[in-house]
């Protein structure tokens, strides 16, 4: 039993970094503290106790993790600072060598944060608690709302792919999940709290029920029955495990948006092999030619990655052609960064840093480029909006069902409201101007 004497009042400041799925833990690991007398730390406030969730998807983010951690030793200097996360789990000791850090938690146990607090620690050097997160069974659901309208929903966690290139499975363990009847439950409680809009996360989204014997379609039926007016995103999802079953049932799914999240990474058959994915060039376009043949309007985004080992220019040259000729709205573009411990390190052929940044600005072009196009061929079509309650000035945002952000004049009794809108026209009421916006960018330039 934890004596929540000890916690009553005590002052947290959290920082996350990296992927909704971060967002979500972390915010679990909020209720879970607030719920034993813990109280958020306001601007200006000195913490008692400093949480920081940490990504390592590249170098770039490491070395953010390690900036986050020595400016919150700077404005806390009293506080007890505890690290987590994928970059705790993976380099604990290069975590314990920064100043101020009293305690790194692996990826599982940063779900036991409560009892490490409780038992305190009295030597002056950090400690390191971390177990082998590829014994790990269990799945720790986990939820977060972003101060707007939006829900992030944890429902899988893991990865069972080893892609040459990602240490995903070292820091997260094998592919796990909840089951339907427990996801849909935690979905109806989100509801309940007022959310009109839940985006389904995971590591490896379309795996879920693997170990269970169920199946996503299966979960994307059953939260399309739930009685409430709520609208699910489907986060990234495999290609070889997007089915055109599933692309069909969001074609008329009540409550299932239509907006794909599709990792490509390469668009090279050769460079695929060299990163140990599992569908070619010719599998994605055929899946993004039946999403299109379904939904003509769905958003797509596409994730791809430049300047790994072994793409030579004329590889990169033909990731180009194929990219461009796929019928997408965004492109997420990240540059490659060594990774310890995966295998692609064993390719000898190796891009420079400048020419990985030419690639990567290039692809932005493209993407920018693509998602001007979606957005002009969506104006003047009817669609719905969800008004966020984030302002900006005097106008307020939303997206589309298809994800298209707009605005309009700030009103705070629309905020958490769906309106009926033509992007690029008056709305229904004839007292707004609807106006696409340019879109949110993809992933930040390095």
């Amino acid at each position: 039993m934890i004596d929540n004497s000890l916690f009553t009042n005590k002052k947290v400041v959290y920082h996350t970094l990296g992927c909704k799925l971060n967002f979500a833990e972390t915010s679990a690991i909020g209720k879970q503290l607030a719920d034993e007398g813990f109280v958020k730390a306001r601007a200006g406030e000195e913490a008692d106790i400093c949480i920081i969730n940490t990504c390592s998807v590249t170098d770039t983010a490491d070395h953010k993790c390690r900036q986050a951690i020595s400016r919150l030793h700077r404005l806390h200097p009293k506080a007890k600072m505890i690290v987590t996360g994928c970059y705790a789990q993976l380099k604990p000791q290069e975590i314990a060598g920064i100043e101020g850090v009293d305690l790194v938690l692996g990826a599982n146990e940063k779900f036991d944060i409560l009892s490490y607090l409780e038992n305190g620690n009295s030597s002056s050097e950090p400690k390191i608690r971390r177990g082998d997160i590829l014994k790990v069974k269990e799945f720790k659901p986990s939820v977060s709302h972003d101060d707007r309208t939006r829900y992030f929903l944890k429902i899988q966690d893991g990865c069972d792919y080893y892609c040459s290139f990602c240490t995903i499975p070292l820091a997260r363990g094998h592919s796990r999940s909840g089951t339907i009847a427990e996801t849909v439950k935690m979905a109806e409680e989100v509801i309940s709290q007022g959310a009109r809009e839940i985006v389904l996360t995971g590591v490896n989204t379309g795996e879920f029920g693997k170990r269970n014997g169920e199946k996503f379609m299966d979960l994307l039926k059953a939260l399309d029955e739930i009685d409430a007016e709520v609208r699910f995103r489907i986060s990234s999802v495999e290609p070889n495990l997007l089915t055109e079953e599933i692309i069909r049932f969001v074609s008329v799914s009540k409550r299932i948006m239509p907006h794909f999240h599709i990792p490509l990474q390469s668009g090279s058959n050769e460079v695929l092999k060299l990163m140990k994915r599992r569908y070619t060039t010719e599998d994605f376009a055929d899946k993004v030619a039946i999403i299109r043949q379904y939904l003509p309007d769905a958003f797509i985004g596409v994730d791809t990655i430049v300047g790994v080992r072994g793409e030579t220019d004329e590889l990169f040259e033909e990731s180009v052609q194929f990219i461009r000729s796929l019928d997408f709205s965004q492109l997420h573009v990240f540059t490659y960064s060594e990774r310890a411990d995966t295998k692609m390190l064993e390719i000898e052929h190796n891009v420079a840093i400048k020419e990985r940044k030419r690639r990567s600005d290039l692809l932005h072009v493209i993407s920018d480029e693509k998602t001007k196009s979606f957005y002009e061929k969506q104006i003047g079509k009817r669609a719905t909006v969800l008004w966020e309650s984030k302002r900006d000035g005097d106008v307020m945002h939303g997206f589309t069902e298809n994800y298209i952000r707009v605005e309009r004049p700030y009103d705070r009794k629309m905020v958490n409201v769906v309106e009926n809108i033509i992007p690029g026209e008056w709305n229904a009421d004839k007292t707004a101007l609807i106006s696409p916006l340019n879109p949110p960018p993809g992933e930040v330039r390095s």
